[in-house]
């Protein structure tokens, strides 16, 4: 065999050997489930392997046949034109460093994009060698069953989201990552934790008479609900509006909480985690829910003070930046 001819030859053996061998690690390093995502999002690359490598154990076979069948022409190529052990030694010097190491570093940097390119290269290898491989295939799709998809916990979550803080390159925003680390903390958070306690909120009970005086005050609070509960903090009975006083004048006259509207309201226990209150205020119909621990109620807890939680910063409206500014 003419020297340049067998140089060929070798060259384009171990480049196949050398393909194989950084495409069996570039397709078995992608998750399953993310190229699912990905492929649902639009990523053509991901669509294009997504197929081979549902197929794992027919696109396994196909490569290491390919590969161990490059390997095994390597070295009888090379023993036309020198001794067996000869051949023996440079055919494992190249397949080891240039068939097996260089590639496997090199595609394993990029796996998706090594993949997808050579896609076309692993359909054919794939039919070239179906005769072998699909019996591979079915026997090790009997004897090693596709594992259960591994989600993440949520710690593990979250140190995923608090990676994008610190990655300029990523597509998330600062406000954006707080939310999702306050939405991933809410089922370790109880209602306790966030509430108004008792001592600091403003309630009124059924007998208490609104007068011109008693508007002044509420209104010098700026509450635009107050909850109703008995002098002995066991039971409520709603919430006033302050928007339904709006049209009763209380110059000439006052009038019992008990003969105004008031919108009902449930009790929610104080241990209750943070990720069902949004069900809570759904049923509840209302922005405004007594906390209760030993049928007393200790506080009150708002929508406002859940989404507080969850972008993690306080939400000011004016009338707390009139008190800012009045002290």
């Amino acid at each position: 065999m003419n020297i340049w001819f067998m140089t060929l030859i070798v060259i384009l053996l171990v480049a196949a050997s050398a393909i194989c061998s950084g495409l069996n690690i570039a397709v078995m390093s992608l998750d399953l489930n993310d190229l699912r995502r990905k492929a649902k999002l639009g990523n053509r690359q991901a669509k294009r392997v997504l197929p081979l490598r549902k197929r794992t154990h027919l696109t396994l076979a196909s490569i290491l046949l390919t590969n161990v069948a490059a390997v095994s022409a390597t070295s009888l190529v090379l023993s036309q034109r020198m001794s067996g052990w000869a051949a023996g030694v440079i055919s494992t010097l190249l397949i080891v460093v240039l068939g097996e190491i260089l590639p496997q570093a090199l595609f394993l940097k990029q796996p998706l994009a090594w993949a997808s390119f050579f896609s076309p290269f692993l359909r054919l290898i794939a039919l070239l060698t179906y005769i072998v491989s699909r019996p591979l295939e079915m026997l090790l799709n009997k004897l090693l069953p596709p594992a259960q998809a591994h989600l993440q916990s949520r710690r593990e979550l979250g140190l995923l989201i608090s990676e994008y803080s610190t990655n300029k390159s990523n597509e998330l925003d600062e406000d954006e990552i707080e939310i999702m680390r306050g939405a991933l903390s809410l089922s370790e958070t109880r209602v306790r934790d966030i509430m108004t306690d008792i001592r600091h909120t403003y309630w009124l009970n059924p007998g208490t008479v609104i007068d011109a005086q008693k508007i002044d005050e509420i209104k010098e609070r700026g509450f635009s609900r107050i909850p109703i509960f008995n002098k002995k903090l066991t039971s409520c009975y709603g919430v006033l509006l302050m928007k339904d006083l709006v049209d009763i004048d209380f110059d000439d006259r006052g009038y019992r909480i008990d003969t105004l509207t008031l919108y009902p309201t449930e009790m929610v226990g104080s241990m209750t985690a943070l990720d069902t209150m949004f069900r809570k205020f759904i049923a509840a119909g209302t922005h405004l829910i007594p906390v209760e621990k030993d049928d007393q109620i200790i506080g009150v807890v708002t929508i406002e003070d859940l989404l507080e939680e969850i972008v993690n910063h306080e939400i000011e409206d004016e009338t707390d930046r009139q008190r800012q500014l009045a002290k």
